[in-house]
């Protein structure tokens, strides 16, 4: 019989809310409250900056009129931060609505400049945009790395088989095969990650696709570059939650292919 397979939750997203106004900090809260954002205070722009000292965040909202550093030094000194250089931030402001401050606003790095009133709607829907970017580059950043772990592993059997028989990169010498092989590799995807699966014969798939590639003379290296290209690929595609099913899937897939591969190069 077969059983659901249940995925871990996804970890909730730091969002940094800074306003020198408790009640205008409360109205964002009530706009924003969602069971996977966690919403960090901060009623000045210092205290938001030492927020960025041990806390990521997916983004910022920021007002600009504030006793002190005022919105816009305290995005400049956001973006002189290698740590915090890179998160956007909303400017949201009931009094700054003159052009010069919008073209300030944006001039500092700022991606967005909300005007009071607006509709919640509208920052739910530009804060979700937001979101669903960072936990899909949080995404690319984890196969980034586990690409670099699966090269390590695969050099020593690539470099080998490269000076034995003077292979070049399967994705270099044939990119219509690698891109075929990606696709069937995706198609593996597609079903390793289903919750129900008892109905597919995957360990068929991955012979044929093992078979393909040992008649293709690939080495490892090969096989990291099908698993990675599919991924990004993939990345594309898919909502974040769903790419984590992906990331998980393909940890068992490319075992499955490395082994014989591996095995291959050595008998």
């Amino acid at each position: 019989e077969a059983k659901a397979g249940k995925m871990s939750p996804e970890p909730k997203v730091n969002i940094l809310l800074v306003d020198d106004r408790p009640e205008n900090l409360l109205a964002l809260e009530a706009i924003l409250d969602a069971p996977d954002y966690h919403l960090v205070r901060a009623t000045s722009g210092r205290e938001a900056l030492k927020c960025m000292l041990d806390q990521e965040f997916a983004l910022i909202l920021l007002d600009v009129q504030m006793p002190g550093m005022d919105g816009f030094e305290t995005a400049r000194l956001i973006k002189q931060r290698e740590r915090s250089r890179d998160i956007p931030i909303i400017f949201v402001t009931a009094v700054s609505k003159d052009e010069k401050y919008i073209f300030e606003g944006y001039a500092t790095g700022a991606v967005d400049y909300l005007l009071k009133p607006f509709h919640p709607a509208i920052l739910r829907s530009k804060v979700a945009v937001f979101v669903d970017l960072y936990r899909k580059t949080l995404r690319l950043e984890q196969i980034e790395r586990e690409t670099r772990v699966l090269e390590r592993l695969s050099l020593p059997a690539t470099d080998l088989t490269a000076v034995m028989f003077d292979l070049p990169a399967l994705s270099q010498a044939r990119p219509d095969i690698f891109n075929e092989l990606s696709l069937s590799y995706g198609e593996a995807l597609d079903l390793e990650q289903r919750a129900f699966k008892v109905e597919h014969d995957i360990p068929s798939r991955l012979r044929i696709l093992a078979g393909q590639l040992g008649f293709l003379n690939a080495g490892p290296r090969d096989v990291v570059e099908v698993h990675v290209a599919t991924l990004k690929e993939k990345a594309r595609e898919v909502t974040p939650q769903k790419m984590g099913a992906y990331v998980m899937a393909g940890r068992f897939l490319i075992l499955e292919l490395l082994v014989p591969c591996n095995y291959a190069f050595f008998v």
